[in-house]
């Protein structure tokens, strides 16, 4: 979506550096990076987050905002508007969405699904 990276050229995020503290007990001083996705989100968690997104939204009626809702067909959204609560998504739930992904996402229900299924979304 060309009008999505038009955003995303445009926009300044700060990024921080990750520190990593090497172990001297360890074989040959390598680190060691775990992960764990028993934390992982449950669904209800994602649908009460993604909901307060849209809701949150300037241009929403909140009262009109369902799990469900089309962001275009019910809440009469454009495509510039899906492309901002697609980029405030990607920041509640820290991921990045492909471009070819976020084209595809136009209602809550499909947006839940996708961080739900996502295994990286916190």
């Amino acid at each position: 979506m060309a009008l999505r990276a038009a955003v995303l050229h445009h926009i300044r995020v700060p990024v921080q550096t990750l520190r990593l503290r090497i172990n001297p007990c360890a074989p040959s001083g390598s680190i060691r990076l775990m992960s764990s996705h028993d934390d992982h989100l449950t669904k209800e968690e994602v649908v009460d987050r993604v909901v307060s997104v849209i809701k949150s939204f300037p241009k929403v009626d909140p009262s009109r905002v369902t799990p469900e809702v089309h962001f275009q067909k019910d809440l009469g959204l454009d495509s510039l508007d899906n492309v901002e609560i697609v980029m405030a998504l990607e920041e509640e739930f820290k991921l990045e969405i492909p471009d070819k992904e976020a084209d595809k996402i136009d209602s809550c229900n499909l947006a839940i699904e996708y961080i739900h299924n996502h295994p990286l979304a916190s």
